[in-house]
């Protein structure tokens, strides 16, 4: 699991992006990855999964 705080996520579009704690690396994140509702700097954990374009956040949860 990796910790970090969500940088953007667009609602209606279902997408955003996650900032890592550890490393500073952003992350995509889709709706379908999510596992609670999430905002803009809420603090989350998720776990990485490469994805068609890269590594996206998958099973997102607040922390």
């Amino acid at each position: 699991m990796n910790n970090g705080t969500v940088k953007f996520f667009n609602e209606s579009k279902g997408f955003g992006f996650i900032k890592d704690a550890n490393s500073s690396k952003e992350y995509f994140v889709h709706s379908t990855g999510l596992k609670d509702s999430i905002r803009e700097n809420d603090e989350v954990t998720f776990d990485l999964e490469e994805g068609k374009k890269g590594i996206n956040a998958v099973n997102v949860k607040l922390s």
